[in-house]
């Protein structure tokens, strides 16, 4: 047989080191594991100093449980140590990692140890952490007597094995220690729920509630507080210190605790949220921690909602006399019994919930036969208003409808008392909050004390002048966009029940058919009168012959239309750097817009915008630059809808219509389409009579023109025509007397084509004004001589009155001319054998009169045109279209261009009287004024 081997060393060393780890595992005492420990280290290793110190979390500090000194100092190994920032025993408590310290005598950070190192020569040492998943439970501290002594390898890994294990130990047993101490509420409250099935009466099964709540946390004081909602305070139901004898004696005199005062608490509540007041800490806020602890008399507090359907039915309260820390377990406990007694509570009340509510049925059952049966939708609403607030015992009734342009809420029907003051005005936009709470809803919505309250922010003031404390309002088609509202309002605050809540919506959502209706009869009214504008305005264009008066027009019905306080136009030539501002319709200064404003078209922000834009284009005030507040200065101008003058894709616009409001105005579909379609008649219509004015003028320009040079050329054929005739008769001028009267021949033929060449030359394709003078004589003489050949033809007889000797001024060639189709149109209209008469005045130093009469007739129509223009039909057919009356015509505007004036009458004897007023020379001008 082999023969065992002899252990060595290490192994016994490990059979110890197994042992004591064996021990750690299966014992349960803190100390005997403690003591194993030190045992073991005091055996197997060579130290002086051996101390263990387990770690306190809450006091941070080190408690002494034992070990060895060479002098046997016992109470400093159970002494405590306080941890201070920077010792060595906190740095390793902090880091969880071994520390080596070559002499602890030398170390200032020792602290205690020092002292006792001092005395005791200990040198070399080593501190070590005892943890376990990152927590730390101790330390443990080897000391040598030897300078710089640390544990060997195998050392280390034996304490490791040795601390790791204690401190394994020592977790379990804290695990253990808290689990024990840790309270569950879930078998109490199963309890409690087994209990509660066997009694009978909401009063016994309170006491029950109270009763078992006590055992659980044991508090000083347990109590349930009701709710009263007409009053809004708190009672003090029950008691933990009260003998109840039954709770038919509900309704009597209680202390109690008003809303009012602890308004964040009942909020609390109200939001389901569990309220703790303890041991510096509180749910509340300052003030109304301690009024509420005043109320109830107490330290601390723990309170749990009793919430039935998002109704307060009241609270469940622990007191205590002294501040506490409320642990997670009792809150839940708490909130578990609270939430019991709300599912037990409405049994009480079913009964009379069950009345109510049939009750309530036949109220909305009759406000819906009135829907479908009267066709007064005022009697309906009256009929709602009355029945509601007698059930509600509220005081108003309001039902609103929301203008989407303005943002505003008006009052579509309000009832209220004989000495209380209705809603005069529409109620203001309301903020994005309260926007998105009244959209989003799916409920109603009501506010206790509107005092205290910040929903319905930008109405508060309006309300709570009419005397409004609380209110409960609803949407009046939920789930849709909010269209219109129900406000049911009261003087007091007040508290509104579930059933109330049910009713106001039931009833909310049967008036919204009506206002449903209301609603699309109201746009139906409004997009037929904006319809019948439109028409009217586009006809009103259509009939409009000037651009001036379109413009004009076309604003006003936009204004009209858009129910806006400011439009204007914009407008530019095409190529100009500058646009104008033109007929500008504006209300106030607040709507101001500067008329004189230069506008540079290609920098000027709005104006670019809009020309990018297709079609109509929204802009808020403050997204323009400075440089366009400049000319759009209003500091009441908040929104801007600007579009382009557009016509076809190939035409370039040539402005821009805006129009402008307040800052909420909100631009509804009818109002945009009728912009739109207003614009671009606008536009159409205005280049139309744009190109109709430029093609008449050039017409008008052409006709002179024409006028002009053919009579140019037919004066120059007849002046022309005798001379060559007598040159041809001349035959060789060989006689002297012969060749004389040649060079005068040609002299004249030089002095009849001498004006054709300025003629051709300047006044190619327009009329130029060449001003010189000539004596009236020789006016009347040549003008004279060219109709002689006619009237000696017609036989006619003419005088001259003339006892002036002036010289007038001008165009001479032009007046001429003018003079002779006015004696040739008179000699061709007069019978034969008639008489023409030529009248010469001064009118006064500056002004001639020459008038021509003759006994022919013409066409009355022709007199009134000359007089009044051209019809604005430009196709209906006119006497100024052909000869006699569209020489006249030319003649008349080419005495208007010289300066001069042109004038057909007929007088009372018959007589046609055709008066010219020509300009005097500066000559005359002087001897009149020194006469």
């Amino acid at each position: 047989m082999v023969q065992p081997k002899e252990p060595n060393a290490n192994d016994k060393q490990l059979v110890a080191l197994g042992r004591v780890l064996q021990t750690l595992r299966e014992e349960e005492n803190p100390d005997v594991l403690i003591d194993t420990t030190l045992n073991y280290l005091d055996a197997e290793f060579d130290y002086s100093l051996i101390w263990i110190g387990l770690y306190d979390r809450l006091d941070h500090r080190l408690h002494g449980k034992g070990g060895k000194t060479p002098s046997g100092n016992i109470p400093l190994l159970k002494q405590r140590f306080l941890l201070n920032p920077g010792d060595l025993l906190e740095q390793v408590v902090i880091q969880q990692r071994p520390l080596a310290v070559p002499d602890l005598r030398q170390e200032l950070r020792a602290g205690e140890w020092r002292k006792a190192a001092q005395a005791d020569h200990v040198q070399g040492t080593v501190i070590f952490p005892i943890r376990y998943k990152d927590r730390c439970f101790g330390v443990t501290l080897l000391g040598s007597n030897l300078w710089g002594a640390s544990p060997r390898s195998d050392e280390r890994a034996r304490l490791s094995m040795l601390l790791g294990g204690l401190a394994t130990a020592l977790y379990q047993i804290e695990a253990e220690w808290l689990r024990q101490q840790t309270k569950h509420p879930d078998q109490p409250l199963l309890a409690l729920l087994t209990k509660l099935q066997s009694l009978t009466g909401l009063g016994t099964r309170l006491e029950a509630v109270v009763e078992e709540t006590h055992k659980f946390v044991q508090p000083t004081r347990t109590s349930v507080y009701w709710f009263e909602r007409e009053r809004r305070y708190f009672w003090r139901r029950i008691s933990n210190r009260q003998k109840a004898t039954g709770f038919s004696e509900a309704n009597q005199p209680a202390s109690g605790i008003t809303a009012q005062e602890v308004n964040s608490f009942y909020q609390s509540l109200l939001a389901d949220q569990l309220v703790a007041i303890g041991e510096a800490h509180s749910s509340l806020k300052a003030d109304t921690t301690s009024r509420l602890m005043q109320q109830i008399r107490a330290r601390s507090l723990l309170a749990a909602p009793i919430l039935f359907q998002n109704e307060l039915l009241g609270f469940l309260a622990v007191e205590g006399s002294e501040p506490r820390i409320w642990e997670g377990e009792e809150k839940s406990y708490l909130r578990g019994a609270a939430q019991m007694i709300a599912l037990i509570a409405p049994l009480d009340e079913m009964e009379n919930t069950v009345d109510q509510i049939q009750r309530d049925r036949v109220l909305t059952a009759e406000i819906a036969h009135s829907i479908y049966g009267e066709n007064d939708w005022k009697a309906t609403l009256k009929l709602s208003a009355e029945q509601v607030c007698k059930r509600l015992r509220a005081d108003r009734f309001l039902v609103l409808l929301h203008d989407s342009e303005q943002g505003t809420f008006d009052i579509s029907y309000q009832s209220q008392p004989a000495n209380r003051r209705p809603v005069s005005t529409p109620l203001g936009t309301l903020n994005e909050a309260d926007w998105q709470l009244l959209t989003k809803s799916t409920d109603t919505v009501s506010i206790e004390n509107l005092e205290g309250d910040l929903r319905l922010l930008a109405w508060r003031d309006r309300l709570l002048e009419l005397g409004v404390r609380s209110l409960i309002l609803c949407n009046v088609s939920l789930g849709h966009p909010l269209d219109g509202l129900v406000m049911v309002c009261h003087d007091s605050p007040r508290t509104w029940s579930r059933t109330e809540h049910d009713l106001v919506r039931v009833v909310s959502q049967q008036l919204g058919l009506i206002l449903h209706q209301w609603q699309l009869q109201k746009q139906n009214e409004q997009q037929q009168k904006i319809n019948q504008t439109i028409q009217w305005g586009l006809t009103m264009m259509q009939q409009t012959q000037h651009v001036e008066p379109l413009e004009r027009s076309a604003l006003q019905q936009i204004a009209q239309v858009l129910q806006v306080p400011l439009a204007a136009l914009i407008v530019w030539s095409l190529g100009a750097a500058n646009g104008r501002v033109v007929s500008p319709i504006q209300s106030s200064e607040r709507f101001a817009i500067n008329a004189n404003a230069a506008i540079p078209v290609q920098t000027d922000a709005l104006v670019q915008w809009v020309l990018a834009c297709d079609g109509l284009l929204p802009l808020a005030i403050a997204d323009l630059p400075a440089a366009t507040r400049q000319w759009l200065s209003g500091n009441g101008i908040g929104q801007v809808l600007a579009m382009a003058l557009r016509t076809a894709p190939e035409h370039e616009p040539l402005g821009i219509a805006l129009v402008a409001d307040v800052p909420n105005r909100k631009w509804a579909e009818r109002h945009l389409s009728a912009l739109s379609a207003l614009v671009s008649q606008l536009a159409w219509s205005r280049r139309y009579l744009t190109l109709t004015q430029t093609l008449l003028a050039q017409r008008e320009d052409m006709e002179r023109l024409n006028w002009y040079k053919h009579r140019s050329l037919e004066e120059l054929c007849r002046s022309l025509l005798p001379n060559l005739k007598r040159l041809q008769d001349l035959g060789n001028p060989t006689d002297p007397l012969v060749s004389t009267r040649h060079q005068q021949l040609l002299r004249q033929l030089n002095d009849a084509i001498a004006p054709l060449s300025p003629l051709i030359q300047t006044e190619q394709l327009q009329l130029r004004t060449n001003a010189r003078t000539l004596s009236l004589v020789s006016l009347l003489k040549r003008s004279l001589a060219r109709v002689d050949g006619l009237m000696k033809q017609q036989q006619l007889w003419s005088q001259v009155h003339d006892e002036t000797n002036l010289t007038i001024s001008g165009d001479i060639t032009k007046i001429e001319l003018v003079l002779h189709e006015l004696l040739l149109t008179a000699c061709k209209r007069s019978n034969v054998g008639g008489r023409i008469d030529l009248w010469c005045r001064q009118i006064d130093s500056h002004w001639l009169e020459l008038s021509i009469t003759d006994s022919g007739n013409v066409e009355p129509r022709l007199l009134t045109e000359l007089e009044t223009g051209r019809s604005l039909d430009l196709l209906a057919p006119s006497t100024l279209d052909q000869p006699p009356g569209q020489h006249l015509y030319i003649c008349q505007a080419l005495m208007k261009q010289i300066g001069g004036e042109l004038n057909l009458y007929k007088l009372e004897d018959s007589r046609i009287l055709s008066r010219l007023v020509l300009p005097l020379a500066a000559s005359d001008r002087a001897n009149s004024n020194k006469k």
